[in-house]
């Protein structure tokens, strides 16, 4: 369910470009330096974004300097200084990557899941003794979504509650300690949240239908097994209208945030590539959902 937040790439200017990728690599060597090297391979988009957007809540200046690493020995790349902000990012993708592959074993006893569920299991619990209150926070609504899953729940509004609510729980980092800048943040993270869940469903749609696997808008819209393609046409509109209101919510968030820091960036991904993104699912051009090297 991730890998849906991420930049409109040709939209960048190359040194923003260089300082997402900095910004990215930079959460990828800090996971390695906390969590071992095979936990890298978890990193996404999504985390990198969180970690721009809280970072550029301070007023520090970017800095970093130009490094190599395993995945690119020979030229070097320019690698923003690590910070708390980073640390924070780390620890929410292994706690976040260990909930998903442990849900893919539980649900459908994919391989792959259970592997590498088994494989972060040591790195979760250490993440899980630095946030014990908000992984308790995310198992309940985890459980809460599982229960809506199995109930066959036919609202698409009810069933993007609970994951809604867990990236609320992400976005609220405990560093910010601006109370009001900490719940817009939340609110921000609510929405994003609400638009992954939806995104996904449709994305989706195919795979659920042949595997008969829960799905919110095959429920809500009672498909009863016509042509896959034509009902997704049908719902289109509908779905895109609470799609579009989602992105609303969350470019209001970020309006109330009055950032200026990596405001290229951060404009990009929010008014640009999420945008895009639902483009491309929509009209069919995303299936894979795979991203891109940077």
């Amino acid at each position: 369910m991730f890998g849906y937040v991420e930049p409109d790439k040709p939209e960048l200017k190359i040194r923003e470009f260089e300082f997402f990728r900095g910004y990215y690599c930079s959460l990828c060597k800090t996971i390695g330096k906390r969590y071992g090297q095979l936990p890298r391979l978890t990193l996404s988009y999504d985390l990198t974004f969180l970690y721009v957007l809280l970072d550029s809540l301070t007023p520090l200046p970017v800095t970093g300097r130009q490094q190599r690493c395993v995945a690119h020995p020979v030229k070097k790349r320019f690698v923003v200084f690590s910070n708390i902000f980073a640390e924070y990012a780390s620890d929410m993708n292994i706690i976040l990557t260990y909930y998903n592959l442990k849900d893919k074993w539980a649900d459908e006893k994919n391989v792959v899941g259970g592997a590498g569920a088994l494989a972060l299991k040591r790195a979760f619990k250490k993440a899980k003794k630095l946030y014990p209150e908000k992984c308790q926070a995310l198992e309940g609504l985890l459980m809460r979504l599982t229960e809506l899953e199995k109930a066959g729940c036919a609202s698409i509004d009810e069933a993007a509650e609970p994951f809604a609510s867990i990236m609320r729980e992400l976005f609220e980092c405990g560093h910010i300690k601006d109370e009001l800048d900490r719940k817009t943040l939340g609110w921000m993270g609510y929405n994003l949240g609400r638009w992954i869940y939806i995104l996904d469903a449709y994305d989706d749609l195919e795979d659920d239908f042949k595997q008969k696997s829960y799905n919110p808008i095959l429920k809500q819209y009672e498909f009863k097994g016509e042509n896959i393609e034509s009902f997704k046409k049908e719902v289109r509109d509908q779905l895109n209208f609470n799609l579009t209101y989602s992105l609303s919510e969350v470019e209001k968030a970020y309006s109330l945030l009055g950032i200026e820091k990596n405001k290229g960036i951060l404009d990009n991904i929010l008014y640009s590539g999420l945008i895009v993104k639902t483009d491309k699912v929509l009209q069919g051009r995303c299936k894979d959902n795979e991203k891109e090297s940077i």
